[in-house]
Order: structure tokens, then sequence, then C-alpha cells
């Protein structure tokens, strides 16, 4: 209570915001459940549901011949785990805790560590939910090769920083307007079903098709990490390029209007969501 803070060096201030995203990690992975793993695991079986959802309608409706050729489960996963880590990150970001949260009231607590930690917290169960579905697909079911496995990967971190940016931008706007950031959450989420194209191959899309689905960075990501992971698969209408400069965009437009927020902060808007 009566303690001074002297002035800190650069690298004492780097270590003291790292702990700090550190041990908000540690709270973001456990809000889910109060333990950890339990937390990685209903997130394991949420991602292996999807797969195995996905696995059955496209038995059913007769749709695997318009697959690549190779292992199916895995061009199914290749859709899945984009799909997953875009959207879980989107959600997090939103769903960070703002500048009127009475965390900020907690120095040297900010709503920048709050961000990252959502986002870095996402990432970290995503990834060892890949991790372990494939392991357990690899040893259990069956032996697989990724052709290009650091393409997938960076592919995987694309996507996670696309859905960073789309966070960051809804959660600069959510203090203004909380009914429309929620309603535009959710559509953009249940739209991303469909949208991502992960459940068609991109270069057998026609070009008026093409048109309704290169808009989304996710799209791009997706077909960029299947040309990765199969060697038979040449993705001719997608770019990494493109979902790149969007996540940068987004997450400069995010940042300048959560920085606008921040100053304009007001207890009375916690009364509004």
């Amino acid at each position: 209570m009566f303690e001074q803070s002297g002035p800190k060096t650069t690298l004492q201030s780097a270590l003291t915001i790292c702990e700090l995203v550190y041990h908000s990690i540690v709270r973001t992975v456990r809000k889910t459940h109060g333990n950890a793993v339990m937390s990685i695991l209903m997130n394991m079986m949420q991602t292996a549901i999807f797969i195995m959802v996905f696995f059955v309608m496209f038995s059913i409706l007769g749709l695997r011949g318009a697959a690549i050729r190779g292992d199916f489960l895995l061009y199914i996963m290749t859709g899945i785990f984009n799909f997953m880590t875009h959207t879980k990150t989107m959600g997090a970001v939103v769903g960070a805790e703002g500048p009127s949260s009475p965390m900020m009231k907690h120095a040297p607590m900010n709503t920048a560590i709050a961000i990252l930690a959502a986002a870095l917290g996402t990432l970290y169960i995503q990834m060892l939910s890949l991790i372990a579905i494939l392991f357990i697909y690899y040893v259990a079911v069956t032996p697989f090769v990724i052709d290009d496995p650091m393409g997938c990967l960076g592919m995987i971190l694309l996507s996670w920083f696309t859905g960073a940016g789309v966070g960051l931008l809804l959660l600069a706007i959510k203090p203004w307007y909380p009914t429309f950031v929620s309603i535009a959450n959710t559509i953009y989420a249940r739209a991303n079903m469909i949208a991502s194209g992960k459940m068609f191959v991109a270069n057998s899309l026609p070009s008026f098709m093409l048109a309704m689905f290169d808009w989304n960075p996710l799209f791009h990501t997706i077909d960029q990490a299947r040309g990765y992971a199969f060697i038979n698969y040449v993705p001719r209408n997608s770019s990494v390029e493109y979902p790149l400069y969007v996540g940068l965009v987004l997450l400069m437009i995010g940042l300048m209007g959560e920085f606008y927020t921040r100053r304009q902060a007001s207890l009375s808007w916690g009364s509004k969501r």
C-alpha cells in the first residue's frame, strides 16, 4: 500500500510485462474450467467432434470424391484447425477485459496485456489440441505425411493473426455498440462455417463462386494450408499475402480504435453489457 515504485530499466519493464502476460494467460486458460488440463481436453473434444461431424457429412453426401487426393481426414483437419483457431481467437479477443473492467484498477495491468493474453492463451490451447489430435491420429489410426509442416504451421499462425485482428476491431467498437458487436461476432463466426471454404477445394470453384469467398482471409489460409499439406495440390486461387495484409490493416485500425475508446472510458459502460 505504501510501497514506492522507482524508475525501471527497459529490461525490468519488459520482464514485468512478460510476467503479467503469463499470469493473464493462465487466468484466461482457466476461465473455461478450473483445471487447465480439463480446459485443453474440452477444446480437444470440441475439435474432434467437428472433424467427425464433417467426416460423416462428407461420407453421407458422397462428397469425398471432390476432396484432394490423399488422406481424407487430413484434408478435413486442415480446414477445421484453421477455422477453430481463427474463430476462437476472435471470440477470446472480443471477450478480453475492457478499459472499464475492475481488473484495470490493479496497476500495472492494462488493456494491451489483457488483449495479448487472450490471444496467446487461445493460441496455446489450439496448438496443444492440434498436436495431440494429430499424434493420436498418426499412432492410433494411420501414419500420414505432411508435405510442408512448417508451411501448415505458418497458415495456422496467420489464421490466428487475422482472428486477433477481427477481434480487436470488434473490441474497440464494443463499449459503444455492445449489442451490435455481439450480433456481428456471432454472425461472422457462423458465416465462416461456409465462407471459410473448408468444405470444398478452391481450385475447383468457378470464377463467379470464387468472388463470393475470396474476400475472406480464412479462405486463403485454409487453401494455402492444403497446398502445404498435400504434395499434389497447388493453390491457384488464393495467396499468403492477402490475409497478412488484411490482418495488419485490421490490427492497426483496431489498435487506434482501442486507444481512442480507452481515452473515453467510463464506468457506466459496464451497465450497457
